[in-house]
């Protein structure tokens, strides 16, 4: 979502890079372009003009003409004011001392309250709750059958005594009563002993008084320990209206942002937070239920500006991986033997389990750069690599030097690709497996300009990606011929010097002698009165 405006601050940061001091018009230049970067990305104008006026200010104190590069400091003072308007500091849930804790989901017609309701439970069941939703959403077609399947796919308990409506028209039924219904999921949670309590209501407008009204009974009927505002991160600059109108006809303790995945340009969470004074506490970031995070503003602030989100990719990891698993491979890397496609297929499986590749290398400091090529990543080719494993025997796996030109072809047909793709598959692996037997020589990364051998470009990116990633250099120093390689390598290994010519001697002759002293040299009789002896 933060993609354009990510790419408009990089660049400004860009040109303070080559200046060594900064002067009051280059700081007025770099205020005037983040200003634009700001309002294209639809933030609210009074954000902007605060914004822009904090920065201002601190690049022109002492902090930054005292700095011994000021580039940096007005990077770190954009940073900082960016965390200031996104909220600060992460706020969690504030559980009440008595169970259930109540909490209300309030928003906008179409913001994605059900579903959010279900990722919600779906989280504080994992951090060890009972969470139980309610569906007091009895306006809108079907939305009592959609949390109830939400609800089955989270695995929490739904509590739905009224079918709700069952028209086409979004209007409520007669006999239906969402305040009572709220009212007896309480006494349900409480029967049933669930210590958390969702309750999902129906969507209203910022202008429509008589559902207003409805959402505040609902609110006095529960008393809610958190009433979390459901706002869709794409509307832009009603973000900031429909917030306050909410704030003054229900109220709320917190923001969820919802579509945080999509293609708008994010003004909704630079602006909501900083106008109404409530901290955004979660962000829904895709379709399925997993795809729900706690918002931590430093992070997203790191994201904006292409520094990446290591931390929530460590969480993520730390999620989805085995331990026991991860160590036994840890084991096979550090020793750099008995790595084979099985665990290879393995590693890619758990990959999967973290969610979307190109949404995990997006969260890695610099991708702004590689933009193209992460535009171009198609995931499906990992689903292809997969089906190429599958194909294999388990000899296969274990010792790919045995697949010759008839397995290949073989395990081509098997898994629907062309032996060209088994082929650089095998040599992607060989050269994984090169990098950890140096890893575990040298007990690091070795120094490799150019990039790790023998694993190419990212799986996926496509022809495209490809003719825009940057070219590969040749590594000097190396021949060409297979038997003088090897003994290249052989020498290196042993510690002695390589017998292979030197740079800048013709026809192999080996390393020149050192340059002789001429005070040294016998000279033909004669000469001696040319050199001043």
């Amino acid at each position: 979502m933060f993609a354009t405006l990510s790419d408009r601050l990089t660049s400004t940061f860009k040109n303070l890079r080559t200046k060594g001091r900064l002067s009051e018009a280059d700081v007025d230049a770099t205020v005037r372009e983040i200003r634009r970067a700001l309002l294209d990305a639809d933030v609210a104008v009074p954000v902007v003009r605060q914004f822009t006026g904090a920065v201002r200010e601190r690049a022109l104190s002492a902090e930054v003409s005292q700095a011994l590069n000021p580039a940096q400091q007005v990077v770190k003072i954009v940073n900082d004011e960016l965390v200031s308007i996104l909220g600060g500091e992460t706020r969690t849930l504030r559980f009440a001392k008595t169970p259930p804790t109540v909490i209300l989901l309030a928003g906008l017609q179409g913001a994605g309250k059900t579903t959010l309701a279900g990722k919600l439970a779906l989280q504080l069941k994992g951090e060890g709750h009972t969470p139980l939703l309610v569906a007091a959403d009895l306006q809108r077609p079907n939305a009592v059958t959609q949390l109830q399947v939400v609800g089955e796919r989270a695995g929490v308990p739904v509590f739905a005594p009224h079918p709700g409506n069952q028209g086409a028209d979004d209007v409520l039924p007669a006999g239906a009563d969402p305040v009572a219904v709220a009212r007896a999921g309480l006494e349900a949670a409480r029967a049933r002993q669930h210590d958390v309590l969702i309750v999902d209501t129906a969507g209203r407008l910022g202008v429509d008084a008589e559902l207003m009204a409805q959402a505040a009974d609902i609110r006095d009927a529960v008393q809610p320990d958190e009433i979390l505002f459901v706002i869709d991160a794409m509307i832009g600059q009603d973000a900031v209206n429909t917030a306050q109108a909410f704030a003054d006809g229900v109220g709320f303790t917190g923001v969820v942002l919802s579509k945080l995945d999509g293609d708008a340009r994010g003004g909704a969470a630079l602006s909501v937070a900083s106008v109404t004074g409530r901290p955004i506490m979660y962000a829904s970031t895709g379709e399925k239920l997993t795809d729900f995070e706690v918002f931590h503003p430093d992070r997203m602030a790191s994201r904006i500006l292409d520094m990446g989100d290591v931390l929530t990719l460590i969480e993520q990891a730390e999620k989805a991986f085995d331990e026991q698993q991860a160590q036994e491979m840890a084991g096979k890397l550090a020793s750099g033997e008995g790595f084979t496609l099985a665990d290879f297929l393995q590693q890619m499986q758990q990959l999967r389990k973290m969610g979307s590749l190109k949404k995990m290398f997006g969260m890695l400091p610099g991708m702004a750069q590689m933009r193209d090529a992460l535009d171009n990543f198609d995931e499906r080719e990992v689903d292809r690599i997969e089906a190429i494993i599958h194909s294999m025997t388990p000899a296969e796996r274990d010792n790919p030097k045995i697949i010759n030109g008839s397995r290949r072809a073989r395990i081509a047909r098997g898994s629907g690709t062309t032996p060209t793709d088994v082929n650089q598959l095998l040599e992607r692996f060989d050269g994984a497996q090169k990098m950890m037997r140096q890893m575990a020589k040298s007990g690091g990364m070795p120094g490799m300009p150019g990039g790790i051998p023998g694993m190419g470009n990212l799986p996926g990116m496509g022809k495209k990606a490809r003719g825009k990633s940057a070219p590969q250099r040749k590594v000097r120093g190396k021949s060409g011929n297979p038997a003088k390689r090897a003994a290249q390598e052989k020498a290196a290994l042993e510690g002695r010097p390589a017998t292979s010519a030197p740079a800048g001697s013709a026809f192999g002759l080996g390393r020149q002698a050192p340059e002789p002293d001429p005070a040294s040299l016998e000279l033909p009789a004669g000469l001696e009165k040319f050199l001043g002896r």
